[in-house]
């Protein structure tokens, strides 16, 4: 089942996390070379001491490869690297919107935009931590509502004109910010419940997949057209970012398009390894250049 028809060839984003915050910079040219369309920023506010938190995309909830691992401040690292580099893309992956104001989300995203040239996807989603909405001063409740909300605000006012808010959570009288880039910021929504999905179906230009094994990505690819088909929005431009078994083959990849998927997320270790990252830069280069090189190339 196809969710989109669409012209456009698969795009290839790089996604590195959790490693040594110096590498990030040359790693970001080495993709741009390599050919790939765009970079994922991953987002961690704190790490708490103690939690009874369950992280939602470990088989059992842990949380603890988190530990000591360095997660520098999201928009700032998209616009260091967007200052080194010339046409990759860079996306939040994704960024924990209801703890943050929505009224400075905007303000640095539509900065990061701006002097980047258009170069700004925010990939946005809830927090699975109830301890980042305590150590925000936000309330955990109530969260979705406070989502929607924050979504509606970024639009309006990355619009570039005055806007103003009535809402059950903020209230924003008309104000605009400048400077603003000269295209919307696509915002996609990552997550794979229910919730999650609507929200893609209904408020994002896409939806952000946080990876899994094909027959469950099938089945959250069905929902995520159900939802779309009942909020009238499958005639609507939608990107579908996957992370993906099959994005490591040419067939692979063709059978991803096949099922409407935009933009295919590659790494070559797994992130939710325990203690540091040993692998060196250039390791991480050689493997996003040979991916290049195997899969890319012969794509495009």
């Amino acid at each position: 089942m196809r969710l989109d028809s669409r012209s456009e060839a698969m795009r290839f984003t790089y996604a590195e996390a959790m490693t040594n915050p110096h590498f990030y910079l040359p790693l970001a040219r080495a993709a741009e070379q390599a050919g790939y369309d765009s970079m994922t920023v991953a987002d961690s506010i704190c790490y708490p001491r103690e939690s009874d938190s369950v992280y939602p995309y470990t088989a059992d909830g842990s949380r603890d490869f988190l530990e000591d691992k360095a997660f520098p401040e999201v928009l700032i690292l998209a616009a260091a690297m967007g200052a080194v580099t010339s046409t990759l893309r860079f996306t939040t992956f994704v960024l924990k919107l209801p703890v943050r104001p929505p009224v400075l989300v905007a303000k640095q995203a539509s900065t990061v935009a701006h002097l980047t040239n258009n170069r700004l996807s925010l990939g946005v989603g809830v927090s699975p931590w109830r301890e980042d909405f305590e150590v925000m001063g936000v309330p955990f409740e109530g969260r979705g509502t406070r989502m929607n909300e924050a979504i509606d605000i970024l639009r309006g006012l990355i619009g570039g004109d005055y806007f103003e808010y009535h809402g059950q959570v903020h209230e924003l009288p008309a104000v605009k910010l400048s400077p603003v880039p000269t295209r919307p910021i696509p915002i996609l929504i990552g997550g794979h419940s229910d919730a999650a999905l609507r929200r893609a179906a209904t408020r994002g230009d896409g939806w952000m997949h946080a990876g899994s094994e094909t027959a469950e990505l099938d089945r959250l690819l069905a929902r995520l057209h159900r939802f779309r088909e009942e909020a009238d929005t499958t005639d609507h431009r939608f990107e579908i970012h996957v992370i993906s078994p099959e994005a490591y083959t040419v067939d692979g990849i063709k059978r991803l398009e096949d099922k409407g998927v935009t933009d295919v997320v590659v790494s070559f270790r797994n992130p939710y390894s325990a203690g540091p990252d040993t692998e060196s830069l250039d390791t991480k280069i050689a493997h996003l250049q040979g991916y290049a090189d195997s899969i890319i190339a012969r794509l495009k």
